[in-house]
């Protein structure tokens, strides 16, 4: 053995996350993501298997020229890339403002030390 023989002790391993689980606030948490994810989910899918039927079932509409070579078809391909980091983006802005701080606080709990806004362990600050 090299180095640092000294234990730290498995805080994971003392955690019933079952018991957790069970917990009013991690219901809500796991709510609260599942209303974002859930309706989003099918959205974006909706969305691209939209385009997928356009692109294989209406090739004259998503062939028709918008502007030079630019086509209807390539507009909603790109449109697709844009979704996905709007969706990103907007899932981040949730997280950060409806879900990040439940998380937290569960986390504090389990682990009894505070966290600042960051998730970021406050020095010398135990419970």
């Amino acid at each position: 053995m090299m180095g640092n023989d000294a234990q730290t002790p498995d805080a994971a391993a003392s955690v019933d996350f079952e018991q957790v689980q069970s917990t009013e606030r991690f219901q809500e948490l796991r709510k609260r993501h599942r209303s974002f994810v859930f309706p989003m989910a099918i959205a974006f899918l909706l969305w691209y298997f939209a385009y997928v039927l356009l692109a294989d079932y209406a090739v004259g509409f998503m062939s028709t020229k918008v502007w030079g070579n630019i086509n209807v078809g390539l507009i909603l391909g790109l449109l697709q890339f844009v979704s996905t980091f709007a969706i990103t983006g907007w899932y981040v802005s949730y997280s950060n403002r409806k879900l990040d701080p439940i998380a937290a606080e569960i986390r504090n709990e389990i682990e009894g030390h505070e966290f600042d806004k960051h998730g970021n362990l406050v020095s010398g600050v135990t419970k």
